[in-house]
């Protein structure tokens, strides 16, 4: 065994390690850190997919629960053959998840309709009626706008709420029992106040006025989490945890844990993109823009909603449902060509080959438009998707041109949002991404920094994603748990959350940072004359989209 297995060995069997988990769309991630946040001991991961069940997009809990030991048997499993120990006590857990949607409790803690996910846009009488009343954009996949619509439609369920959470709060409270949520994750639920990093007071009561009568079983606020910032305890494993996460026993309780955090959250924490005038890029199944504000916008917008950092401090989102699904599903047209033609290549084979050959393809990719829209797509308009590749007879259609046309299409919606930041004249220093789509070195964030017209960094430590995030998070609340007892449990919450910025500095991102690519000239021009193309087909979309 070298010295850092040993090392590792001994961070594990020591109870030093901190595990992240996370919920993404297609995988649940499970991510082991030792003593250096930074060196990942090791991962477990868990394939699923979600399904569209009576027209609502969804997982079944039963997939989540098999998921999560899935995964984290995975990671013993990998644990053990590499280090021979797996964890019986761990010094704290992250728990991240896909953000928004909807998930109402009953009071003995059952689930009372079917996880609706960020997915769905069945809620825009609720987002437009909520937009107006507060003042601020509401968007569809937002937790309240799901539960507002409920209320609108007189769903039989509404007055057997007892409290409402995301999908990382439910794994929460199922491992910690406490119903807590991190504020990045609680600020896709409801609009946070920035001065007191919890809910914005005056709008809790602006809906209760609003629904007053309406079948909800009490005021807003004692239906929603307790918020908590990074660094703030967030409840200890319980043995019934434990055996939740681990049925072979090998686990034991105590670890601290974090706040539960969204995607988005931990994605930034994963980039380094948590101070002002940073920004991060995640691109999954769906894809979006996190950029942190120096100050308040000049108004509303319908393409960008604010929540925040894990921190609490205010963050632009530009979201869109669609990512790289689409891209996926026609590679893997082109790996099934490959082995009917006797070419065995795995999936980082052929997405490699069709990735480079972009690069070839010419700027504009030669006339060829794609859209990657499964779901509808606010941004754009859309209130469902189809698929499409059009082009006219003018257009080149070769490799290189369509899978340009593809990545492009993948930050097609993204960029229409991030023109409106332009406007209001936000500016970054650069952006940095993570996703597998940037697996490929130097394609997709060459795109990305064409499309964005900024500098795009792709850190070696983000192709872990939201599941190392969580892990560093997690790694916070430990050292931040020993902190206060060592000094004042009487810190404030604002000292607690503001702290994560120095702590990433000071304990993670200590060596050079990755390298940014910028736009390139041709590329940007390229980009931006597919993109009036892409404006313009849209109308071609919206008529798929009634036809079909």
């Amino acid at each position: 065994m070298s010295d850092a297995d040993a090392a590792a060995h001994e961070a594990i069997a020591g109870g030093r390690a901190a595990l992240g988990i996370e919920l993404g769309s297609t995988r649940i991630k499970a991510c082991l850190v030792g003593d250096d946040v930074t060196n990942v001991l090791g991962t477990g991961t868990f394939e699923w997919e979600n399904q569209l069940v009576d027209g609502v997009w969804t997982y079944s809990l039963d997939a989540v629960e098999n998921g999560l030991r899935a995964a984290y048997a995975d990671l013993a499993t990998r644990l053990a053959e590499r280090y021979g120990v797996v964890p019986e006590n761990l010094r704290a857990i992250g728990v991240s998840a896909m953000m928004h949607g909807y998930l109402a409790v009953d009071e003995t803690g059952e689930l009372l309709v079917p996880f609706r996910t960020w997915r769905n846009t069945s809620t825009g009488a609720a987002s437009a009626e909520l937009s107006a009343l507060f003042g601020v954009n509401i968007p569809l996949r937002w937790s309240i706008a799901h539960l507002h619509q409920a209320v609108l439609d007189a769903e039989p369920h509404v007055p057997r709420i007892r409290s409402l959470t995301t999908l990382a709060g439910l794994v929460h409270e199922r491992l910690t029992g406490r119903r807590v949520l991190g504020v990045g994750d609680a600020s896709g639920m409801f609009p946070i106040d920035p001065a007191t990093r919890d809910y914005d007071a005056t709008l809790l009561e602006r809906y209760d006025d609003l629904v007053r009568g309406g079948g909800l079983s009490g005021p807003l606020r004692e239906l929603l989490p307790e918020v908590l910032v990074a660094g703030r305890p967030a409840g200890t494993l319980s043995e019934a945890g434990a055996r939740f996460l681990d049925p072979t026993g090998s686990l034991l309780p105590g670890a601290v844990l974090c706040p539960p955090e969204g995607d988005a959250g931990t994605g930034m924490v994963a980039t380094d993109a948590v101070a002002p005038r940073t920004g991060n890029v995640s691109a999954g199944t769906s894809v979006f823009a996190m950029v942190v504000l120096e100050g308040p916008l000049g108004r509303p917008h319908e393409e960008l909603d604010v929540v925040t950092t894990p921190a609490g401090d205010p963050v632009a989102m530009v979201h869109c449902n669609n990512g790289a699904s689409e891209l996926a599903a026609w590679a893997g047209v082109f790996r099934e060509f490959a082995a009917a033609s006797g070419s065995r290549g795995d999936a980082d084979a052929v997405f490699g080959t069709l990735f480079r050959a972009a690069l070839e393809g010419e700027p504009d990719a030669g006339g060829i438009l794609a859209y990657n829209h499964l779901a509808g797509e606010p941004i754009a308009g859309l209130d469902a998707g189809r698929p499409l590749v059009v082009r006219t007879p003018e257009s080149r259609l070769t490799l290189g041109n369509l899978f340009r046309a593809h990545l492009y299409g993948v930050f097609g919606t993204l960029a229409i949002g991030m023109r409106v930041l332009e406007g209001e004249g936000v500016r970054l220093d650069r952006m940095n991404a993570h996703g597998g789509i940037f697996r490929t070195e130097g394609v997709a964030q060459r795109m990305l920094a064409a499309a964005l017209g900024v500098p795009v960094a792709v850190a070696a430590s983000a192709g872990e994603g939201g599941a190392w995030g969580a892990a560093v998070l997690a790694a916070f609340a430990a050292d931040a748990s020993v902190e206060a007892d060592a000094a004042s449990a009487d810190a404030s919450v604002e000292d607690r959350g503001t702290d994560l910025a120095g702590w990433l500095r000071e304990r993670v991102f200590t060596g050079d940072a990755a390298a940014p690519v910028g736009p390139d000239r041709v590329d940007a021009a390229g980009f931006a004359a597919f993109l009036d193309r892409y404006r313009a087909g849209l109308a071609v979309e919206r008529t798929a989209i009634t036809a079909l």
